[in-house]
C-alpha cells in the first residue's frame, strides 16, 4: 500500500490514506516521491476557488522523484528524447492531457488554454489513482513530459523554487526586460522572488519588489532586490512616490504583478512609466475585480499591458538549466522554510496561506 495526503472537499481537513501500489500501463511511470511543494495554487484548492476540480484530490503538482518502475511493454523517453531508466531523478510538467491538435495547440500555440488540458494535483480526482505529489509514489501515465535533474542540481534546490519558477520564468520572458531598465516586482512569493531574479539574469538595471511580510522581503534583498517596500508600512501613494524618486519621475520600465491581490493591478499600472510594460502573472485564480481608469492608467499613459497564465513543458526544461547554472550565484535552497511529512500536511498548507513560510516542502521520507 502507498500512503498519500488527500484534500477531499474545500476547507475539510487534509487526512492521510493508503492505496494500493499501481500496476503500470506500458510506458508509464512510477516515481519514489522525494518531495513536493506547497504553492499558493494549493491553497486556492483548500478555499475552493479555482473551477472544475474534482475532489476528492491528492494535492501537489511540481514534484521530483526516483523512477522506481516503467511499466512494461513500451519506452518512457524524457523531453529530449532520452529512455528514461529505473533510479533517475526526475521532475515532470503537472500538465496532462494536452491535445496537440486544438486551436489554441496548433494555431495559437498557447498551450496552457488548450481545453482538454488536465493538471496533476489540480484536476485530476484521487478517485483514479496516485496522481499528485504529497504522496509516497507519483503515477504517471504513458507520454509524461519527464525532465531528469542534472547530478550537479540538489532536487531541492529544484522544489526552493517550485512553480514559482517556470511561471516567473514565462512572464520575465514576455516582459522583454531590456540591459539597464528598471523593473518592480509586485509581490515577494516564490513567483515574485523568482521574477526578481530572473529580471536580474535579463540585465535590469534597478529591481524593485512590493510586497510583504518582512520575511519574504528579506528574502528578496537577500536574492538581490535593490529596494523593497512593505505593503504593510507603506501607503500606495507612497510607494508611487518612491518609485518614481528612483527613475527620474517616469515610473518602471516594466513592473510584474506577481502577487494576486486585485486591487494591485491597478496600482501597477500607474507604477508603469509612460509607454512602460505591464505584465500580470498573478492574478491564477479569480479572487476579486478590481477598478482603474480607462484614460489615466492606461490609454494616455500608452501602457502595454500582458497577462501571463501558467507555463508550459518549455518554461519548466529551461528553469532546470537556470537553476543548474546559477546555484552558486543565487543559495536556492536558502528559500525552503520547513520540510513536512505526509501527517503535518494541513500545518504546511496553514504556514503557506498565513505566509509564516517562504516555501514550504513535503518530503514523505524523512
Amino acid at each position: 500500500m502507498v500512503s498519500a495526503v488527500v484534500m477531499g472537499a474545500p476547507q475539510q481537513p487534509l487526512e492521510v490514506r493508503d492505496f494500493p501500489r499501481p500496476e503500470l500501463e506500458p510506458g508509464a511511470v512510477l516515481l519514489r516521491t522525494l518531495g513536493s511543494e506547497v504553492c499558493g495554487t494549493d491553497t486556492h484548492l483548500w478555499k475552493g476557488q479555482l473551477a472544475g476540480v474534482p475532489y476528492p484530490i491528492i494535492p501537489g503538482h511540481v514534484s521530483v522523484g526516483v523512477v522506481a518502475e516503467v511499466g512494461a511493454g513500451a519506452e518512457a523517453r524524457d523531453v529530449s528524447g532520452r529512455s528514461v531508466e529505473p533510479g533517475q531523478v526526475v521532475t515532470f510538467l503537472d500538465v496532462v492531457g494536452t491535445c496537440g491538435r486544438c486551436w489554441f495547440c496548433t494555431v495559437g500555440h498557447a498551450t496552457t488554454r488548450c481545453p482538454q488540458r488536465r493538471v496533476y494535483g489540480v484536476t485530476l480526482s484521487a478517485d483514479d489513482g496516485l496522481l499528485g505529489g504529497w504522496s509516497e509514489h507519483i503515477h504517471l501515465g504513458p507520454g509524461a513530459h519527464l525532465i531528469p535533474l542534472p547530478d550537479s542540481l540538489d532536487w531541492r534546490a529544484f522544489l526552493a523554487t517550485g512553480c514559482g519558477m517556470p511561471t516567473a520564468l514565462h512572464a520575465v520572458t514576455m516582459a522583454e526586460i531590456q540591459f539597464g531598465d528598471t523593473v518592480v516586482v509586485q509581490g515577494s512569493g516564490p513567483v515574485g522572488l523568482c521574477a526578481a531574479v530572473l529580471a536580474q539574469l535579463r540585465g535590469a538595471g534597478r529591481v524593485v519588489v512590493v510586497g510583504g511580510p518582512a520575511n519574504r522581503l528579506a528574502t528578496a534583498t537577500a536574492f538581490g532586490a535593490d529596494d523593497v517596500f512593505d505593503i504593510a508600512d507603506t501607503t500606495e501613494a507612497d510607494r508611487l512616490e518612491a518609485v518614481r524618486e528612483l527613475t527620474g519621475g517616469r515610473g518602471a520600465d516594466v513592473t510584474i504583478e506577481a502577487s494576486g491581490a486585485p486591487v494591485a493591478v491597478p496600482e501597477g499600472m500607474r507604477l508603469t512609466r509612460d509607454a512602460g510594460r505591464y505584465v500580470v502573472v498573478g492574478q491564477y485564480t479569480n479572487v476579486g475585480d478590481a477598478t482603474f481608469n480607462p484614460h489615466l492608467d492606461l490609454n494616455q499613459k500608452h501602457l502595454e499591458i500582458r497577462g501571463c497564465w501558467g507555463s508550459d513543458v518549455g518554461h519548466l526544461h529551461r528553469s532546470v538549466q537556470v537553476l543548474d547554472r546559477y546555484a552558486r550565484q543565487f543559495p536556492w535552497t536558502e528559500l525552503i522554510s520547513r520540510e513536512y511529512g505526509l501527517p503535518e500536511a494541513q500545518q504546511a498548507l496553514e504556514d503557506v496561506l498565513a505566509q509564516r513560510v517562504v516555501k514550504a516542502l513535503i518530503v514523505p521520507r524523512h
